[in-house]
């Protein structure tokens, strides 16, 4: 079984910083693409940024130039620098991987998990 555990949320002032990480659990041969979205209440879900396991990448339009996604592939990390922060930036921040390759002790198999979630961090951005 495969988990996604996000930290480095918080509450930080207009124009701040912050990092995010998300780490996969698990007995993990490989992860392909990774990606961060984010929900504000009252909208709809929406790409931030994502990341092959090649190291591309792709952001949302409202956040190009301001954040920056990156991985760690030894450690199943995906991280997300969050630069220039505004009040509209608030939302939950959710890690998401489209799938990864693990050995599950209970079938001592390799077997593919698809579409995996994290619970989210909350990033608030407020004076």
């Amino acid at each position: 079984q495969v988990q996604l555990v996000e930290s480095g949320g918080g509450l930080v002032q207009p124009g701040g910083s912050l990092r995010l990480s998300c780490t996969a659990t698990g007995s993990i041969f490989s992860i392909d693409s990774m990606d961060w979205y984010r929900q504000a209440p009252g909208k709809e879900r929406e790409l931030v940024a994502a990341i092959t396991s090649g190291g591309s990448t792709n952001y949302g339009d409202s956040v190009k130039g301001r954040f920056t996604i990156s991985r760690d592939n030894a450690k199943n990390t995906v991280y997300l620098e969050l630069n220039s922060l505004k009040p509209e930036d608030t939302a939950v921040y959710c890690c998401h991987a489209d799938s990864a390759l693990y050995y599950s002790v209970r079938t001592s198999r390799r077997l593919r998990a698809t579409n995996i979630w994290g619970q989210g961090t909350q990033v608030t951005v407020s004076s």
